[in-house]
Formats: C-alpha cells, structure tokens, sequence
C-alpha cells in the first residue's frame, strides 16, 4: 500500500517522502532523528520499528548492522517493510515474504527506497533514478523521487496520502509536511512545498533567536 524514499544530503541533512493509499501514512511511517539518520517502517506497519533502528544506529551500529540487529528473530517480521539510513550514506532494507503484493526495495549511496502494492517493481528503481538525477534541496529531490514512482506507475491502486519530512542541525524536524486523504496528495504536497520552502530557515531562526526572527507577515505583526 506504500512506496517510500529515504536520503541523505551527504551535508548533515536527512529525510523520508513517503506516499500511500491509506490516510496518514506519514504519521506511522517516517522516523528521523537529527545527527543519527531515518528509518521507515512501512507495508503492515510497527512504528516501534523505527524508533528502534534509529536508537541502534544511535548506538554506533551501521545500517546493516541496526537492520539485522532490530530484524532478527523478531515475532513477525516477515510482515514489515523497513528501510534505514545513516548519516554516512550507508543504507539497508528489508522487506520480508509477507510484503503485499509487488514489492521492492533498493539500496544504493545516500538512498534507499522501498514499496509494496506496486505496478510493478519498476516503480521503486524509478524512485531511485528520480532522487539521484533531481537537483536542489533535499526536500525538492525527496518529493521529485515520488513523483518518478507515480509516473512509473505508483501502486496498483489510488493513492490518498503522501508526507515528506527533514531533519538537519537542529533538535526538530525543519521540514514536516502532510496530506492525509486527498484525491491526488503527491500533487498537494508539491503544492504545500512551494509554500513552507521558502519560509523554511525563517521559522529555524524563530526557534533559535526570536530576535533575529522575521515578521510572520500577518496582520499585526509588522
């Protein structure tokens, strides 16, 4: 019911897009964890999944290593679909014979992508392709990603939600952005990016310095 990308910026920066049939993928699916890295857990989704891949990567262990350390003799994994990412680039993925439908997953330097439910395993490789050949932020390259797996064909159903999230030096998410029941969310949330982007660094400054902040643009704050 779901494809996903996981990436690096190789500058600190980490971040998942995510899209799905069912409402509110992003909520159970994305992990991050700012100077560790992401991790999703998707497919017959255990978001506990994700909270452990990111403390094992905590922990020092490699993304092989963590995969293998939350995955092994874990009462039903054969029904999940992981896919984590350190800070170095390096990632891993599972997706165990209980996976929906088609499903794929790849690895590859600084992302990883996977999906269930596809039109076909072509989708994920596209999502890959996508990342790689996109430019600019990372954001703008996470949502370029999904938008190559739609045109590749997506799942074998409609989609309804999409979410997109980043992490970088601060202790938040400086991106976190959600459709969770629409028609056509990978379009909404492009439409959502073009609005937060550019206001993306002014709200860091308003957590850090709100003296150094500038104004909301709203009535009564000028």
């Amino acid at each position: 019911m779901t494809f996903s990308v996981l990436a690096t910026d190789g500058n600190g920066a980490v971040g998942i897009a995510v899209t799905s049939s069912s409402p509110a993928v992003a909520a159970r699916c994305i992990h991050l964890r700012p100077g560790v890295g992401g991790a999703s857990s998707q497919n017959i989704t255990d978001p506990r999944l994700g909270t452990e891949l990111l403390d094992a990567l905590a922990s020092g262990l490699d993304a092989r290593a963590a995969l293998a350390a939350v995955t092994q003799g874990r009462e039903h994994i054969d029904h999940r679909q992981l896919t984590v990412l350190g800070l170095d680039g390096a990632g891993a993925a599972y997706s165990g014979s209980g996976s929906l439908g088609v499903h794929h997953h790849v690895v590859a330097p600084r992302v990883v992508a996977a999906g269930n439910l596809l039109s076909g395993t072509e989708v994920v490789d596209a999502v890959v392709a996508g990342f790689e050949a996109a430019t600019g932020e990372l954001e703008e390259r996470l949502l370029a990603a999904l938008e190559a797996g739609l045109a590749a064909g997506g799942e074998a159903g409609p989609l309804h939600s999409a979410g997109l999230s980043v992490v970088r030096d601060v202790a938040w998410r400086v991106t976190d952005l959600r459709v969770d029941w629409s028609e056509r969310p990978i379009e909404e949330l492009r439409d959502l990016l073009k609005v937060w982007l550019p206001q993306r660094d002014d709200y860091v400054t308003r957590g850090l310095d709100p003296t150094a902040a500038p104004s909301y643009g709203v009535p009564g704050d000028e």
